[in-house]
């Protein structure tokens, strides 16, 4: 059974003996990986081999930076950068084939503060994914879109909702683009698994160390489209790894599929 995750790193290299003990102990088949934070020159590829990995990356120093991992293999790159705006020079999007799959693995803009030039950025780049998306699914491929999308979709995705409105991340709009997502096909995988639960992907730091239980949030999503949707068995979040030394603030998320017949 393939089993896929996303993970926002916050910077691969200062957190690469994280992402190295997470990859050895789940041996997830294909990991897409966000905010690298690195150029591409100075991306650890050879420690990622080492682990077992092949890799295609797309990255930006300091900022940003996207990336897909394939467990005893090289993905094969479909495309980097969304279309829609040439000038765009933000590291936010890469894409692959594995194994069949089309793995698309994006790290969406957050919008803070909002309103303001970084929120309309937000929702031009929605728009954007939002009609790329439309483009695979009428390509009726086995896609996956998987990453950071700093939207949180309801208030069952935050431990106190009410801490979240002004922000970007919660906003009507922002949501409203990720409703339609799931309106024009694609399904929430983690969600499809669990309905009711409180499962969250991201928590603040805390001051004095560790995190912040109080401010979950689940924004780091794996959409699949409907050739997939009858192959979801499970799904889930590595919580335990947000507990590390020198973590990220994210944890990953993952799903399993069955076997393509």
């Amino acid at each position: 059974m393939p089993r896929i995750a996303t993970f926002n790193l916050n910077g691969v290299n200062g957190r690469l003996p994280v992402l190295l003990k997470w990859l050895d102990e789940t041996e997830h088949d294909i990991v897409c990986l966000q905010e690298l934070k690195t150029s591409d020159e100075k991306f650890p590829v050879n420690a990622i081999r080492s682990a077992g990995y092949g890799a295609i990356w797309h990255g930006q120093k300091s900022y940003n930076g996207v990336a897909i991992l394939a467990r005893g293999k090289e993905p094969i790159e479909r495309r980097r950068g969304l279309p829609g705006d040439p000038d765009d020079t933000h590291r936010r999007y890469i894409e692959a084939e594995v194994d069949g799959l089309v793995v698309g693995c994006l790290y969406l803009p957050n919008g803070n503060p909002s309103p303001g030039p970084k929120f309309d950025y937000k929702l031009r780049w929605f728009d954007r994914l939002i009609n790329y998306g439309q483009f695979l699914l009428a390509e009726h491929a086995p896609s996956v879109l998987c990453g950071d999308y700093n939207v949180v979709p309801t208030p069952a995705d935050a431990v106190v909702p009410t801490r979240w409105l002004g922000d970007a991340v919660f906003s009507p709009e922002s949501r409203r683009a990720y409703a339609q997502m799931l309106d024009d096909g694609w399904t929430d995988a983690v969600r499809r698994i669990h309905p009711e639960k409180g499962i969250y992907t991201y928590w603040n730091f805390a001051y004095r160390g560790g995190y912040d239980r109080s401010s979950g949030l689940r924004m780091d999503h794996i959409l699949i489209s409907p050739a997939l949707a009858n192959r979801l068995r499970n799904a889930g979040v590595d919580v335990e790894v947000r507990g590390w030394e020198k973590p990220s603030d994210h944890a990953p998320a993952w799903i399993e599929l069955d076997e393509c017949r």
